[in-house]
């Protein structure tokens, strides 16, 4: 499967059936599975045998999936979550605790933000967010004693900040720590961000990898490809008294880290994927390379229409050459980022909220990345819980229209637009 292009990986990675079985990826709706020998139980536990004994840390349908969204990111192995927050939680707790430090851009989707800054503080864990567009110098004063981590988005959510992937990777790996990026909206179709030097990538797979908005979901993937026994992480260099007294870079190679975090923190957490949530996701990816595709150059068109109405003051969106991570875009995802496009009406805020309440087509919702048009004003929903500082520190104005561009026809998405800001007048 490794050879194949990822167009067919969609289709075909995670899921093989055998003879007789089940073409399509079945739903194991069981918490629980039968064994004949408590011997064979003790050895699952004790991770000498591959297989199943609870829902909560492993499940046939949720296996799959996991080893589908590792096929496509370049991974070695993949956990998934109940929802994207759930996995940049454990993506971070996994590797943080009490005392320690970490860096997180600042432009980030806000739910994120709030658990960075408010919840893990709270935990003792400390995090200092950073403008993603500082050279490596001005990050490099950012990074403590006890800093285990960088934090950023392929595509920040919603303000398109483009990263500099292996700007940020360079910064990590001088300082013998892990780069963790979230991969939400530029998908692996777009950008596979392993193959700039990342260690960790994260995904909401509510969003593009589902596409259909049916599903809450999350995952962590593993590149394998970090020391994590170079004596910053001993929660991973030492035994854990929690699991067997297990040191997880000594027994479990590569998959140290992805380890650790499913027989420890999913364990105790229980951010558990229900199998039918994981069997819908599946269903969404088999169609991912061709829903991008669409998404993308509907989006170009879109972006391109705004930019020359006379109604809006501005337009963010990476693939206008007129956009301030037009080259970045074009070195990281030159195939096209994401069908989410930033706007700015003008009029401010209420002639924002008016046009947004105007149109026919695309729908409210606080929701982005799916097959549907959708539109939301974030200053007045997602991010209402952020100070006026914070805003501008996320690139978000007050006249701000996030638009998630669906794989409707183009012209009828720009005829919804028209007759929005028609409305205007």
């Amino acid at each position: 499967m490794s050879n194949y292009h990822i167009e067919t990986k969609c289709v075909q990675a995670g899921y093989q059936p055998k003879n007789g079985e089940p073409r399509v990826l079945p739903i194991a709706q069981s918490t629980t599975y039968k064994y004949d020998s408590s011997e064979t139980v003790g050895k699952l536990f004790d991770l000498e045998e591959e297989g199943f004994f609870y829902t909560r840390l492993a499940n046939p349908t949720v296996d799959a999936v996991e080893k589908k969204i590792a096929a496509l990111e370049g991974g070695i192995g993949a956990m998934c979550t109940s929802s994207g927050q759930a996995a940049n939680m454990i993506a971070v707790l996994n590797i943080c605790g009490a005392g320690d430090h970490f860096i997180s851009t600042s432009t980030i989707y806000g739910g994120t933000l709030n658990l960075f800054g408010v919840t893990m503080k709270r935990m003792g864990i400390e995090v200092t967010f950073v403008d993603p567009d500082a050279s490596l110098e001005e990050l490099q004063k950012e990074v403590r004693e006890n800093t285990k981590l960088v934090f950023a988005e392929t595509i920040s959510n919603p303000a398109l900040v483009v990263a500099d992937i292996e700007k940020f990777t360079t910064l990590a790996h001088n300082n013998k720590i892990p780069f963790i990026i979230d991969n939400t909206f530029a998908t692996p179709v777009n950008c596979r961000p392993f193959e700039y030097g990342a260690d960790i990538v994260t995904h909401s797979t509510s969003k593009y990898l589902d596409g259909h908005a049916v599903s809450l979901g999350g995952v962590i993937v593993d590149s394998g490809n970090f020391d994590w026994d170079n004596g910053k992480f001993p929660g991973l260099s030492t035994p854990d008294e929690s699991y067997h007294g297990m040191v997880y870079t000594r027994d479990c190679g590569k998959a140290a880290y992805l380890t650790k975090a499913r027989v420890q923190l999913m364990r105790d957490m229980g951010s558990t994927p229900s199998p039918n949530n994981a069997f819908l996701l599946n269903l969404g990816m088999e169609t991912l390379h061709l829903r991008m595709e669409r998404h993308c150059s509907n989006a170009q068109k879109v972006a391109e229409y705004l930019e020359k109405n006379d109604q809006i003051s501005w337009v963010n969106y990476p693939g206008l050459k007129s956009n301030k991570y037009y080259d970045l875009a074009e070195k990281y995802f030159p195939n096209g980022s994401c069908g989410v496009i930033s706007f700015g009406v003008k009029g401010g805020r209420d002639a924002a909220i008016k046009f947004m309440d105007s149109l026919k087509l695309a729908a409210i919702v606080v929701h982005v990345a799916d097959v549907r048009t959708s539109v939301l004003h974030p200053a007045s929903t997602t991010h209402r819980q952020l100070t006026d500082q914070q805003l501008v520190e996320c690139g978000i104005t007050p006249d701000l229209i996030r638009m998630s561009i669906g794989i409707e026809n183009a012209e009828d998405i720009i005829a919804d637009i028209e007759q929005g800001l028609a409305s205007l007048k």
